[in-house]
């Protein structure tokens, strides 16, 4: 049996409180708009774009929205490919058991299938994380340790009693300790850890939770580390993981207000929100894909745009060519 690797907080009840709280608001918000299948869809191509962004893939959330509509897209094969297969992979969420390791290897193949030999096979040889300055971070469990390893955490997750919450995020974090693959370690572990959260509540397989992951990406990272030292306690990911599903799931209820303010009042101001989240998700982003992604034309988009600008929402910054959009968020401060 897998020994107890987390100390427990009084402070996550009320965290998770407010989580089962958001939860509820974003049903009742879903139902009102109507168009849940939309802002799903979006949040989607968002999670894609940034956990495959966070182990350095360099399409954009256009490029990325793009290949979710079967459209030919020219870039690096190898990045093409990567964010293809992770959206096979999260499309593939309802046929997959959180508890199954043939099901976690089932979803590894296709992460990471064409990139590897050892797509969907726990690794072979031993593993170093090094940081930029060469320095060993984490070393993998040893790779004959591996298989039982991940059977008996998911065992655990499978009789465990805390709140799935709670239990997602340190399934999560052990997938990182462990290291089970050669490679798409980062992208299992993300996406196993939506697919406990869905089959809790089925909202969390369209939560931003990975894009919120990215926007804090160097404390995701420290948290990582935090919890390794100077011995096991995966409470600081935890911690991490409790914020970041708040954040994200405040994210998508923000989105579902202001889809729900488009619908009753006006259809402006949806595209004005659907906007500044593009942006956020996607700085680079020209007027001309923005346009595409929201099926508008560039010069409406461009208007938009200005009166964002002139509301002081978004600013642009760098040339006209290459720079990039920042989005005030808080335009009165």
């Amino acid at each position: 049996m897998i020994p107890e690797f987390y100390s427990r907080r009084p402070e996550w009840a009320d965290r998770i409180e407010r989580i089962v709280e958001s939860l509820g608001r974003i049903g009742v918000l879903e139902e009102r708009s109507g168009q849940a299948l939309e802002l799903r869809r979006s949040n989607r191509i968002g999670s894609v774009h940034s956990s495959t962004a966070i182990e350095g893939n360099r399409l954009t959330l256009a490029q990325v929205e793009a290949l979710a509509d079967g459209l030919p897209v020219h870039a690096a094969p190898r990045e093409v490919l990567e964010v293809a297969n992770a959206l096979a992979a999260y499309d593939a969420l309802p046929e997959l058991d959180p508890l199954r390791v043939d099901d976690l290897l089932r979803a590894h193949g296709l992460l990471t299938a064409g990139l590897q030999p050892e797509a969907g096979e726990f690794r072979t040889v031993e593993v170093e994380i090094v940081g930029v300055d060469g320095t060993v971070l984490h070393t993998g469990s040893r790779v004959e340790k591996v298989p039982r390893l991940v059977g008996e955490l998911l065992e655990w997750a499978a009789g465990s009693s805390d709140h799935p919450v709670v239990v997602s995020s340190a399934v999560h974090f052990l997938i990182e300790h462990i290291h089970p693959f050669r490679d798409g370690n980062g992208r299992i572990g993300r996406l196993w850890q939506t697919l406990i959260l869905s089959r809790w509540r089925s909202a969390f397989a369209w939560m931003p939770t990975e894009t919120m992951i990215r926007r804090n990406q160097g404390a995701y990272y420290r948290a990582l580390q935090a919890s390794r030292e100077p011995e096991i306690d995966a409470a600081p990911f935890i911690e991490y993981m409790l914020d970041v599903i708040g954040e994200s799931l405040g994210e998508y209820e923000a989105q579902a207000r202001r889809q729900d303010v488009g619908v009753n009042v006006g259809i402006n101001v949806g595209v004005k929100a659907r906007l500044i989240d593009l942006l956020r998700s996607d700085s680079t982003l020209s007027a001309a894909a923005l346009a595409g992604l929201l099926g508008k034309t560039a010069r409406t988009v461009e208007r938009h745009l200005s009166q964002l600008k002139a509301e002081g929402r978004v600013r642009r910054v760098g040339p006209p060519k290459t720079g990039r959009w920042v989005v005030v968020e808080d335009p009165d401060e």
